[in-house]
């Protein structure tokens, strides 16, 4: 069977730059309606601006941890293509934790920022798709939603406790969603990846020369992934490929997570 998608109608979010750009444009090439959403206009212009009239790719700039984003994000997709098929939760952000200061609210960020609007968006488009298969008979999947978690959420590092914590987070909300959604025939899984080349990946090695070395040394693959690398296992888990396959964390981390030291970089 193949990864086919050709048709259907995905949202990416955190999808101006790095690894959810990537998936936008491989499910794009594959014959899908995407829809990129990201915080960054002009990122998003950048990007796409060139490629949005009479093609299957549009763009929505807004702060998906707003409520009412995330309602016009859905209208912009309907008024689009008419339906949402695929969602990609691709938005998130890393940061650093000062564990003895008690004015850190990295925490508070890291859920408000990775974990909330997935659940949010992930909520609102359910519904969308439950709602276009009212009609629908048999067992056929009728969505299909994949989130993107870390390693993050199986390994320790000193200074980022509030993003590990909110990978694990979404990793136990994809398992739950998976269950709650299923009797609607809905999909959720997710990717928990490991080293990337992400923009926010270039900035850290271009501020820190000697994190490349570092990662690279606990990789048994010895390198950091390029985004495209992400593309094909998310193109896989929208497709029917992946039709009975629920509630899963796909690792591709080149082999990180079966060394042990604690210190050794998690993203």
């Amino acid at each position: 069977m193949s990864f086919s998608i050709s048709g259907k109608t995905a949202i990416v979010t955190g999808a101006s730059s790095g690894i959810g750009l990537a998936i936008g444009k491989q499910f794009a090439d594959a014959g899908a309606n995407v829809m990129f959403a990201d915080m960054q206009e002009s990122a998003l212009v950048r990007e796409l601006g060139q490629q949005v009239e009479d093609s299957n790719i549009r763009y929505f700039a807004g702060d998906l941890r707003e409520r009412l984003t995330i309602a016009n994000l859905l209208s912009a997709t309907i008024d689009a293509f008419d339906e949402i098929d695929i969602l990609v939760n691709g938005a998130r952000q890393v940061e650093a934790t000062d564990l003895l200061d008690p004015e850190d609210d990295s925490l508070d960020r890291m859920l408000n920022q990775n974990l909330l609007p997935t659940l949010r968006l992930s909520q609102q488009v359910a519904r969308r798709m439950i709602k276009q298969s009212a009609d629908q008979e048999g067992d056929d999947v009728v969505g299909t939603i994949i989130n993107l978690s870390s390693i993050a959420a199986r390994r320790t590092h000193p200074d980022l406790m509030a993003y590990s914590v909110a990978s694990a987070a979404l990793d136990q909300l994809t398992r739950s969603l998976s269950v709650s959604l299923a009797p609607h025939r809905i999909r959720v899984n997710s990717i928990a990846f490991g080293s990337v080349m992400s923009a926010s990946m270039r900035q850290t090695l271009k501020d820190n020369r000697s994190f490349r070395a570092d990662i690279e040394e606990h990789t048994p693959l010895g390198r950091i992934a390029a985004p495209t690398e992400l593309t094909e296992a998310a193109q896989f888990l929208a497709s029917d490929a992946s039709g009975f396959m629920t509630g899963q964390i796909m690792t591709l981390d080149g082999g990180r997570t079966l060394l042990d030291p604690v210190a050794a970089p998690v993203h």
